[in-house]
């Protein structure tokens, strides 16, 4: 299953980020991060999605824990913005070279503000997307923010 290297891994190489790579099985089409973490033994906690926003500023990337929402006015808050809203799906590849599912916060297009929820914190090591569908990356949130510079705040929906 293993494929080549991704941007994500490549520009953790060149940056000396130890990072560890897994793989799982997309093939039954379940590529949302619960799954994901499930099919790699992973706590859901220690899984974060990518999602990719839009202000009246310009395009903000979230990182979350996959188990949760992003609270769009906590995000805008912490972007600056009135409001932001979610881009739509089509405009993923176009906006950051990554497709929905396999949208890693590591090597886009163009280095956009990024925000990291602040519960990754609380963790050694968190899981993200490596850049391809059934690819996951785990390092350490601080070389995570380091590489994108990104910061981190409260961003999602609290239940």
């Amino acid at each position: 299953m293993a494929k080549g290297k991704t941007n994500a891994m490549r520009l953790l190489d060149a940056a000396g980020v130890l990072y560890q790579m897994h793989e799982y099985d997309n093939k039954d089409g379940k590529i949302d991060g619960v799954s994901a973490a499930a099919k790699i033994g992973a706590e859901p906690e220690r899984v974060f999605k990518t999602l990719v926003t839009q202000g009246a500023g310009g395009f903000y990337v979230f990182v979350v824990p996959v188990e949760c929402e992003l609270d769009l006015k906590k995000a805008a808050r912490a972007a600056g913005e009135k409001k932001i809203e979610m881009i739509p799906v089509k405009d993923i590849q176009k906006q950051t070279g990554y497709i929905r599912g396999g949208c890693s916060p590591i090597g886009m297009k163009k280095l956009y503000p990024t925000f990291i929820d602040v519960q990754a914190e609380e963790f050694e090591m968190i899981i993200v997307s490596a850049g391809r569908i059934g690819a996951q990356i785990e390092l350490a949130p601080k070389k995570l923010a380091d590489i994108v510079n990104a910061s981190f705040c409260e961003v999602v929906n609290n239940f």
